[in-house]
């Protein structure tokens, strides 16, 4: 894939910087978004120029607030793709097993499928302004993956579930102080931080970079069975009255009536 139109790809020094590039439709990602997503970050991989991957996004507002919901009300799916699959799950698992750090530059809402991509970076740097949060269970989704188990991992037991529970938005401070982001700093500044960043690392030795994120990943690899099964299982509930009754209130700008569906 040689050109992009949902994305920006550039190597900056030792970064390459992926930039999801859909702001009038708040970076979230359709299947060729993902698509795009993953030819850059094995475009990185190869290159031996590349130490340390930036995923950030264009615009202020939004870094990204994860799955297309307009598109999924509109034509019951994530839209075509040159594979012909909505391959979310498989970015995820190129994030963690790309062996090249990989750096979210945080630069607005961080919501839902995004937060999820945020969480997998190996560090994050939030703009003042970003924000984050889940927001599955308001449009009839969710991640019982890497998106609530690792995520657990991080900020713990109890705070893992008041984002999925409770799906409220959290200010970067608030991130930065429950250990969701490594730092925090002005957003004209963002992009910045995340390339000095990544100059620091590139100045180490790859190999033993390659080996510490192996490592780290090692503990959670576990965690990518979840992942498959959440996957499936999110496949088969977005078919369901319940998530058409979450997407469809999303695109007409009202509050879902999920009353008729309570669990027994």
């Amino acid at each position: 894939m040689g050109s992009y139109e949902d994305i920006q790809y550039a190597v900056e020094g030792p970064a390459a910087v992926v930039t999801i590039n859909r702001p009038e439709r708040y970076n979230s990602f359709r299947g060729k978004t993902v698509e795009e997503l993953i030819a850059a970050f094995r475009a990185a991989w190869a290159d031996p120029q590349v130490r340390v991957v930036i995923l950030t996004a264009a615009g202020e507002k939004a870094f990204c607030t994860g799955g297309d919901v307009k598109q999924r009300a509109e034509t019951g799916d994530y839209g075509p793709t040159e594979s012909g699959m909505f391959e979310i799950g498989y970015l995820h698992k190129l994030i963690r097993d790309i062996p090249k750090p990989v750096i979210a530059a945080v630069n607005g809402l961080a919501i839902g499928g995004g937060h999820v991509l945020h969480v997998l970076c190996d560090l994050s740097i939030a703009a003042e302004t970003a924000k984050f949060g889940q927001a599955g269970p308001r449009v009839g989704s969710f991640d019982a993956g890497f998106g609530s188990a690792f995520l657990a991992r991080i900020v713990g037991e109890k705070r893992a579930r008041e984002i999925w529970f409770l799906c409220r938005q959290y200010d970067a401070a608030t991130a930065e102080r429950w250990g969701l982001v490594n730092a925090v700093v002005p957003g004209d500044q963002l992009l910045a931080e995340a390339k000095r960043w990544a100059e620091e690392i590139a100045v180490l030795s790859p190999t033993a970079i390659k080996f510490l994120k192996q490592s780290f990943n090692a503990d959670t690899d576990h965690q990518a069975g979840l992942s498959n099964m959440a996957m499936s299982a999110l496949s088969v509930f977005g078919e369901t009255e319940e998530a058409h009754e979450g997407a469809a209130a999303f695109a007409e700008k009202r509050k879902p009536d999920f009353s008729q569906y309570a669990a027994l």
